[in-house]
Formats: structure tokens, C-alpha cells, sequence
């Protein structure tokens, strides 16, 4: 029986039952997490170009249409490879910006919580709920959100929230919390802000020491899934924390970025990645062939760790649909449902 998921869709409705928290929390820092990569797109798409010697024939290239329509030709003239290249890259040249921001803010009292966990949110007359990014030890409240188009809410956080705009706060609530300590390794899988609630359990393991057992050291394992490298949320929290600390293991996952930049790491999914980092060895349990073939693939991603599922707990948080397939992978590694916490939203 598969591991159920908690999807957030329904919490969004229940924002107004949760306890008040406060309505004056006032907003202390907003990043813009992505940035404007049409001048990269567009070389990238003049370079491609140019390395198959159709720079005359089908450029120049400095819009969004420009490389629809040169896309289009490459597929009708019979060049398939780097007419996906190309439309693959027109899907970045001219999308809104900002499209993933991160904010804190500050209560006038603390807000009890345990990490993972989420809080209700109104700005701008509209409520929505957005799990906690920062560790329940800090003063501050932190939340990262990615723009959704025609959204309730993300558009204007993503676009119009500044220092000194006052929130209201409901909550917390949630279930995606941390199990009781115990000797396993954890193993945290996300795509895009899904990472927000495991960032928050993952900074509160190594702040509490939760990241040794009676003297021993629990490895702690980060699979972090975006199209772009910009799309990856706190991407140098994570290398820096990395360079800090020998059991916290990284792998970032991009799947569109090659064709844009020179990045060398995972292209695939998380949970082919999982599947690629974990020791063979230790797997007991039927994969099938679809999920079997990842377990002789090679890593990308410069760890040398492999993960051991009989001694694993998992975390997995982000779109639903990529929510079930990372559940799915876990529980086909033999990781049973009472080690799987997971939780869905969109």
C-alpha cells in the first residue's frame, strides 16, 4: 500500500481556523532568488546555432519569438536535437522576473513551532499558506515562494512585497515534522520550494546536534530537483553547508540548465538521483526494471558517499505529482511507510 501524501491544496481553505499569530509582523528582508538570463539564452542560442553553421540561414536571435520561430524551422528541416535545445531554451528567454523570492519577517512575540511545519499568511487582502524556511532557533520567520501565474498570492509577494510592509500571521500547523532521533540517516528529497520546510529541518539538525546519535554521526542527504540553476532555492546555503559539514551530502539536480551554462552535475530526476547515490548492496527489495537500471548508473554530482535505505529514514516535499514518485522510489528501495514523511502542494 503506498505511503499517503498530505497535500497542501486544502490547508490553503483552513488558513482562517488557524490561531492568530499576530497582524503587524513586519517584513525585515526580500530577496530576489532568480535573475534575468535573457542575454544568456540568447548567446546560448547563437552559439548552437553557430556550431552547427546555421547562424546565417536561421539568426539572429533576441527574443522569445525569434526563437520559437527558429525552432520551428530546425524541426521542420529535419535538425530535431537542436530544434529541442532551442525550444527548450525559449522558455527562459522572456519569462516575468522576480519568479522565486525569499522573505523574512519579525512578530512581537516568538512563535513556537517544530521544523517543517507551515503558517498562514495575509498580505495585499489574500491569505495563503507557506511553510517555514528558517530553523524554529532563529528570532525571524522566513518563507520562499515561487511565482505562480494567475496565482492568489505569489504574484504580488514575488513582485511588490518590501522591507516594512506589515503581515498577518496564523498558525503554525502541519504534520511534515522531524521523527523522534534515532541512529538513521535522513535523507531529504524536494523540487523547487519544497525545499523550504526540509531547509528548516535540516538547519535545526545540525544547530541541535540532532545530526549525531550516541556518539555516532548520521549522514544527512539533500536531493534538490529545479529546471534551472537560479530556480534552486538557497543553493549556496546548501554548498556552504556542505563545505562546513562532512555528513551533510548535496545534490542538486537541474534538468535544463546544460543547455544554457556548462553545468556538469545531475541532469536527472530526484529520484533517479536517489536511486544513482544509493549503495547496491543494500537494496533487498524488488525495483523493477524501470527504477533497477538508475542503480548502475553513475553519479554526477561529485559525491562519493552512498546512501543505505535499510538504515534511512526520508523526507519529500514539493508538487504533488513529484511528491508520489519520490514516495514511490523510497518505498521500492525497501524504506517502509512508518520512515517516509511527505507532504504536496499544487
Amino acid at each position: 500500500m503506498a505511503v499517503p501524501v498530505r497535500e497542501h491544496a486544502s490547508q490553503h481553505d483552513a488558513i482562517a481556523d488557524l490561531p492568530l499569530i499576530t497582524e503587524s509582523a513586519q517584513v525585515t528582508s526580500v530577496t530576489r532568488m532568480d535573475r534575468d538570463r535573457r542575454s544568456e539564452v540568447t548567446a546560448a542560442v547563437s552559439r548552437l546555432l553557430d556550431e552547427h553553421g546555421l547562424t546565417r540561414e536561421y539568426g539572429p536571435v533576441e527574443r522569445r519569438e525569434d526563437c520559437e520561430r527558429v525552432s520551428t524551422r530546425l524541426a521542420r528541416d529535419d535538425y530535431p536535437g537542436v530544434a529541442r535545445r532551442v525550444a527548450t531554451l525559449a522558455e527562459r528567454v522572456e519569462r516575468p522576473k522576480p519568479m522565486l523570492t525569499s522573505a523574512r519577517f519579525r512578530t512581537e512575540t516568538d512563535v513556537d513551532f517544530l521544523a517543517g511545519q507551515y503558517v498562514g499568511l495575509r498580505y495585499d487582502g489574500t491569505s495563503r499558506a507557506y511553510s517555514l524556511a528558517n530553523s524554529p532557533t532563529e528570532d525571524e520567520l522566513e518563507i520562499c515562494v515561487r511565482r505562480i501565474p494567475g496565482g492568489r498570492l505569489s504574484p504580488q509577494i514575488c513582485a511588490d512585497l518590501a522591507v516594512g510592509d506589515e503581515l498577518t500571521i496564523r498558525g503554525p500547523y502541519g504534520d511534515l515534522v522531524l521523527q523522534d532521533h534515532s541512529p538513521r540517516d535522513m535523507v531529504f528529497l524536494a523540487t523547487g520550494t519544497g525545499v523550504a520546510p526540509l531547509k528548516s529541518m535540516i538547519e535545526y539538525v545540525f544547530e541541535t546536534g540532532r545530526d549525531e546519535y550516541e556518539g555516532d554521526r548520521r549522514d544527512v542527504w539533500l536531493f534538490l530537483g529545479a529546471a534551472w540553476r537560479d530556480d534552486l532555492p538557497y543553493l549556496d546555503v546548501f554548498r556552504r553547508l556542505q563545505r562546513q559539514r562532512e555528513n551533510f551530502h548535496f545534490v542538486p539536480c537541474l534538468s535544463r540548465e546544460p543547455v544554457l551554462s556548462e553545468w556538469d552535475g545531475e541532469t536527472d530526476y530526484v529520484q533517479h538521483a536517489l536511486l544513482k547515490h544509493t549503495d547496491p548492496t543494500t537494496v533487498t527489495a524488488g525495483l523493477g526494471e524501470e527504477l533497477e537500471r538508475w542503480l548502475r548508473e553513475t553519479p554526477q554530482s561529485g559525491v562519493e558517499a552512498r546512501l543505505d535505505p535499510t538504515n534511512s529514514e526520508v523526507y519529500a516535499c514539493g508538487i504533488n505529482a513529484m511528491v508520489y514518485s519520490l514516495v514511490t522510489a523510497a518505498e521500492r528501495l525497501g524504506i517502509p511507510q512508518s520512515r517516509i514523511e511527505s507532504e504536496g502542494f499544487g
